[in-house]
């Protein structure tokens, strides 16, 4: 599996009297700053929402299935591309271990407290571009996080938790899409969410497909049906799904969850509304009309609109996954040079200058 994509500690700055919140129609490289600041917000509340996601997917099936052997919750460590630092730290695979490293061990990156306070700490040093109940809210979900330990509780009570914390999570982006103007600040942040929630509805599609279900006995049984339904309910889309298309079938799970024009979920979804708001920052002369961002994020999406799903399982849904995370990594990359490095650009000058 594709490591996930990270950043380093953000650096405070002071915004001025003349910045308007970092947006210096005179600055690019101060609007860079705030940029990567709010995209990186936005990425990493997203990823912790999605871990959310990810165990409690698992729980449900466990629940569901009444199983808790230790194959179960191993898939959700392959997943994260961080096999050998779980080994080094964890010697066994049982839930509590996993949930442990995945959702509460600071010491884990991509933890899920780990992207809060990541998150935290972006929103933190652009707090002034930012609607203050955005930052109080993220503040509110992260000392939720915070507070909660996984020893000693059950699966049924950390299943609520999970609720909680992706219920935490809807709150902050509702917030976010309700009280923040539609400027290159909003574009930034979803930007990095729909990037992020690309990335992981393909990280848990090849949770299902890859290794939840090792036996080939099971295909077609009641146990698969199991799994298929809480992979859709674990993106809330069960109800969606079954509106369009009725019975579940691997194809038209995989055809939902990576190519419906439509769900707010699916993977073609999510990097359509990225490319437009890439477009809008474009528009508003934060860069040249053709970078590499737009262009491999173009072709991406592109790929997707002219995917053949029953070929593409038919060629490997693993290998699929790796390549699209692989190019959806350098879509990233592409952003960071474009937008975010500011040792580039101080040497390419600004389409036009935006006054806000």
């Amino acid at each position: 599996m594709i490591p996930e994509t990270r950043l380093a500690q953000p650096e405070p700055f002071e915004f001025d009297s003349e910045s308007q919140a970092g947006f210096s129609p005179h600055s690019f490289t101060m609007l860079s700053r705030v940029a990567e600041s709010i995209y990186w917000m936005a990425r990493y509340v997203e990823r912790a929402e999605n871990i959310a996601r990810f165990i409690d997917v698992n729980i449900t099936f466990t629940l569901d299935a009444g199983d808790n052997d230790f194959g179960q919750w191993e898939p959700l460590i392959q997943i994260t591309g961080d096999e050998e630092y779980y080994g080094e730290h964890y010697e066994t695979h049982d839930h509590l271990s996993v949930i442990q490293f995945l959702a509460f061990d600071s010491k884990y990156v991509n933890s899920l407290i780990s992207s809060l306070n990541m998150a935290r700490e972006n929103a933190r040093t652009v707090r002034e571009a930012i609607p203050s109940e955005v930052w109080e809210q993220l503040n509110e979900l992260y000392h939720f996080v915070r507070g909660t330990k996984a020893s000693g509780a059950t699966l049924e009570g950390l299943a609520e938790f999970f609720q909680k914390v992706k219920q935490h999570s809807h709150l902050y982006s509702g917030l976010l899409d309700a009280t923040m103007s539609r400027g290159d600040g909003w574009h930034f942040a979803n930007m990095g969410r729909m990037i992020e929630r690309a990335d992981k509805t393909s990280r848990l599609l090849d949770v299902k497909y890859y290794t939840l279900l090792p036996k080939v006995s099971d295909v077609n049984t009641t146990i698969d049906d199991l799994q298929w339904s809480a992979l859709l309910r674990s993106v809330s889309g069960f109800e969606m799904y079954r509106k369009r298309f009725h019975a579940i079938t691997v194809q038209r799970v995989a055809e939902f969850l990576v190519r419906d024009p439509v769900f707010p979920r699916s993977c073609r979804f999510c990097l359509g509304q990225a490319l437009e708001s890439l477009r809008a920052i474009i528009e508003n002369g934060q860069a040249r009309e053709t970078n590499s961002a737009i262009e491999k994020l173009t072709a991406l999406k592109v790929h997707l609109d002219e995917l053949d799903m029953r070929n593409t399982i038919d060629c490997g849904m693993h290998e699929f996954i790796d390549d699209f995370q692989l190019r959806l990594n350098d879509v990233g990359a592409a952003i960071f040079e474009t937008y975010f490095d500011r040792a580039q650009l101080d040497l390419i000058p600004l389409v036009s200058e935006q006054s806000q």
